[in-house]
């Protein structure tokens, strides 16, 4: 409920900035274009789950064929976590969906 009055007032208050084209489909649900659709609050339960959410984050630009390897998208926070010890440098340099038979939470 909290999330939904916010984004609500947001997008309310934000109206006059964010005109651009409106689908059919979101002219018909009252939608303004600011909000992504399908996004889904999580509370991360615990450190496995944050791992998970982590290396999704992580592959996500390989997965959208943005790069090749996740080492080369330079935006990343994967960058700092290589520099901390927690991912070795070469991590996600093939599918892991195949390599460690687990896909952040999507199929396969």
């Amino acid at each position: 409920m909290r999330w939904s009055l916010i984004k609500r007032l947001v997008s309310q208050k934000t109206r006059d900035l964010h005109r651009g084209p409106v689908s059919v489909t979101q002219f018909k649900r009252r939608e303004s274009g600011l909000w992504q659709r399908r996004f889904w609050e999580h509370q991360i339960r615990d450190d496995r789950d944050f791992e998970t959410h982590t290396d999704y984050i992580h592959w996500n630009p390989v997965k959208h064929d943005h790069v090749g390897v996740v080492v080369d998208w330079p935006y990343s926070s994967f960058h700092r976590h290589v520099s901390k010890g927690v991912y070795p440098a070469d991590w996600g340099g093939a599918d892991p969906c195949v390599e460690e038979a687990r896909c952040f939470g999507e199929p396969a």
